[in-house]
C-alpha cells in the first residue's frame, strides 16, 4: 500500500495523529534513554522507564529492578529515578533519610553532583546525537555531485527536453559550467526563455542541442501549512502559467509572487500521469512568511510554499565519512542557531509570533513529511529532536535546563536550594511551560 492509499484508508486526522505519535515516541525514547543509560553508568538506579503517561498498558521488570512500561497517553514519557519525588524528577531530599550511605548513593538526590548533572544533561545531548546520526547517514547515502555536470535522471515535463541521461553538460548558451556547485550562478546569467542551447559531451562526441531551460517551474518540494499544499499541488507538478501568462523559469514564479503582495493567483499545472499527463488550474493566495537568513536575521516575504527543482538530477559520487560527519554536525548546529535566532526575533517583535508552532502545527508538519516519504519523515523527526533537545536546556524549572541551574547553584553555594524554594520555582516553571503551550496552540488555530 502506498502513502496516498494509506492516507485515504486512515483518514486525514487519524493519519496526522498516528505519525505525530510515532515521531514523538521516537524523540521521547531517545531523550529518556539518554537520561536512563547515563544515570545507570553513573550509579543511579532507575525505578521506572515509561513511554507515555497514565495507566500502564504493558510492563516488564528487568534484572536491575527497573520497570519498563508503555502507558495509555502516548504524548511524552519519563524516567523516574530512585529518590525522585515524581515523574517530573522533582528533587526530594528527604527520600534518602534513613538510608545507608551506599543505598543513598544509588538515588538521584543522594548521588554526587557530577553524576546528577551528567544524567540530567544526557537527555538533550542524546537528542542532538540522534539528529547528528540521521543527518550524517543521509549525507553518506546521498553522496555529493561529481566534479563534472553529468545528467542523471530527467524529470517528466510537458515540453521537449533536448538533453539525455548520461550527457555531460559543458556549456549553456555559450557559458561554461566550471563545476556543478556553480550551476545556479550560471543560470542566473541566462535569459529567461523556454529554450536554451546546450553544449554536451555525448558518447565521446561534443554536440550542440536545443533544450528546455534547466530551471523550469518543477515542484521538488512543498512546505507544510502552505498555500500550495492546501491547493492540492504535489511534488513533481510543473507550473506552466500564472494568471494565464506563460512562465518558463522558477525565477519567474518567485518574481511574480513577490510583486503581487499576496493577491490571489491562478496556476496552470501539468501533472504526470500513467496516461501521459494532465493539465488543471488551481487558485491560491500567497502567505507572508519570515525566512531565516545565513547571518541569523530574518526576511519577511510572500510565499506559496514551493521549492523549485532542476530539469534533471546530477550524477553523484560517494562522500567520505569525515565529510559526512562534518555535514551532520553542521545540520544540528544550523537548527540550534536558527531556533535561537527565531525566538529572539519573536520576543523583540521583529517577526510574527505565528512562527511559533504548537502541538497541532507540529503534528501537521510531521504528517505532511510522512506523506512525502520515509526520508522526509526521518529528516523532520531529526529536526524536531534537536529542537526539543534545545528547548529542554532552557533554564526553566521542570525542564532539564532548570535542574541544571539548581545544580549550578549547589556547586557554587555548596548546598542545594531549600525544598520550599524548589517547589515554588517548579510551580512557576510549569506555568511558563503552559503559557508557551497556549501561545503555540493559538498560533496553530489563528495563524495561516
Amino acid at each position: 500500500m502506498d502513502v496516498t492509499s494509506l492516507v485515504s484508508s486512515l483518514g486525514g486526522t487519524a493519519f496526522t495523529l498516528v505519525f505525530f505519535i510515532v515521531a514523538l515516541s521516537i524523540i521521547v525514547t531517545v531523550h529518556e534513554y539518554g537520561h536512563y543509560i547515563v544515570g545507570r553508568w553513573s550509579g543511579i538506579r532507575a525505578d521506572v522507564f515509561s513511554l507515555g503517561f497514565g495507566k500502564p498498558l504493558w510492563q516488564r521488570t528487568d534484572k536491575r529492578g527497573t520497570v519498563w512500561q508503555i502507558a495509555a497517553l502516548p504524548f511524552g514519557g519519563y524516567v523516574k529515578f530512585a529518590g525522585d519525588a515524581n515523574a517530573a524528577s522533582a528533587p526530594d531530599a528527604h527520600a534518602v533519610e534513613g538510608m545507608s550511605e551506599d543505598e543513598a548513593r544509588h538515588t538521584m538526590p543522594g548521588a554526587p553532583l557530577w553524576a546528577r548533572t551528567l544524567t540530567v544533561a544526557a537527555g538533550p545531548v542524546f537528542n542532538f546525537i540522534f539528529s547528528f546520526i540521521v543527518f550524517t547517514i543521509f549525507v553518506l547515502i546521498a553522496g555529493k555531485a561529481t566534479d563534472t555536470l553529468v545528467v542523471d535522471e530527467i524529470s517528466p515535463v510537458p515540453f521537449e527536453v533536448g538533453i539525455e541521461s548520461g550527457d555531460e553538460i559543458l556549456a549553456i548558451n555559450g557559458l561554461d559550467i566550471p563545476e556543478p556547485t556553480e550551476l545556479m550562478e550560471v543560470l542566473e546569467e541566462l535569459p529567461r526563455t523556454a529554450q536554451v542551447t546546450y553544449t554536451v559531451m555525448r558518447n565521446g562526441e561534443e554536440l550542440t542541442v536545443q533544450g528546455a531551460y534547466p530551471y523550469p517551474v518543477i515542484v521538488s518540494g512543498i512546505s507544510p501549512k502552505s498555500a500550495a499544499r492546501d491547493a492540492g499541488i504535489k511534488t513533481g507538478d510543473v507550473i506552466t502559467q500564472l494568471d494565464g501568462q506563460d512562465i518558463h523559469t522558477f525565477w519567474d514564479l518567485q518574481d511574480y509572487v513577490t510583486s503581487h503582495d499576496g493577491a490571489p493567483m491562478t496556476l496552470t499545472v501539468w501533472r504526470n500521469t500513467d496516461a501521459g499527463g494532465e493539465t488543471y488550474e488551481t487558485t491560491l493566495e500567497p502567505r507572508r512568511r519570515d525566512l531565516p537568513l545565513p547571518d541569523g536575521e530574518f526576511e519577511t516575504r510572500w510565499l506559496i510554499g514551493i521549492t523549485g527543482g532542476l530539469l534533471f538530477s546530477v550524477g553523484t559520487e560517494p562522500v567520505g565519512l569525515g565529510e559526512a560527519i562534518v555535514a551532520g554536525a553542521q545540520g544540528v548546529w544550523r537548527i540550534i542557531v536558527t531556533s535561537l535566532s527565531g525566538m529572539a526575533h519573536m520576543i523583540t517583535g521583529a517577526i510574527s509570533a505565528c512562527n511559533l508552532s504548537g502541538p497541532v502545527g507540529i503534528a501537521e508538519v510531521v504528517s505532511t513529511s510522512a506523506a512525502d516519504g520515509v526520508a522526509s519523515f526521518l529528516s523532520t523527526v531529526a529536526l524536531l529532536s534537536t529542537a526539543i533537545g534545545l528547548m529542554n536546556l532552557f533554564p526553566i524549572p521542570v525542564l532539564d535546563g532548570g535542574h541544571l541551574v539548581f545544580y549550578a547553584y549547589e556547586a557554587v553555594r555548596g548546598k542545594p536550594l531549600p525544598d520550599r524554594a524548589v517547589g515554588v520555582m517548579m510551580t512557576i516553571g510549569m506555568a511558563v511551560i503552559l503559557g508557551f503551550m497556549v501561545l503555540g496552540l493559538g498560533s496553530d488555530l489563528f495563524c495561516k
